[in-house]
């Protein structure tokens, strides 16, 4: 008979949201239908469904394909929803940054408006996606 593990394990987030209903939701939050996902995962309907009501167990090749389709990590997929952590910007965008504030309010106007620009055809091209 095997031996009691003597480890102290951290307890495991805990969470009222399966695996399969934080799937329906990241889905549903993507925009997409269960046929959309099931075609982009290369599954038919029927099992995306299945794994959205928790009759099959996601495996770490659904995690993967899911991930993957919806442009998510493998982390939210996984995890309970809670606080994300804050990003830092990088250095080279803190840096950028510093130049911008550097010259004159104009072109500083200037400046911001043109990336204004571009984030928000950015985010067009995303949304049609």
């Amino acid at each position: 008979m095997p031996k009691a593990s003597r480890l102290q394990l951290a307890p495991l987030p805990t969470s009222d949201e399966t695996p399969g209903e934080r799937l329906a939701r990241i889905r549903k939050e993507r925009g997409f239908t269960q046929k959309e996902l099931a075609d982009k995962t290369g599954l038919i309907q029927t099992l995306v469904s299945d794994y959205e009501r928790g009759k099959l167990r996601l495996n770490a090749d659904m995690i993967l394909r899911f991930a993957t389709a919806l442009e998510v990590s493998t982390d939210d997929l996984l995890q309970p929803a809670g606080p994300r952590p804050t990003r830092k910007p990088s250095r080279k965008v803190l840096r950028r940054l510093e130049l911008i504030e550097s010259l004159p309010e104009r072109q500083q106007m200037t400046l911001l408006r043109t990336i204004d620009t571009f984030l928000e055809n950015a985010a067009l091209k995303l949304a049609r996606r």
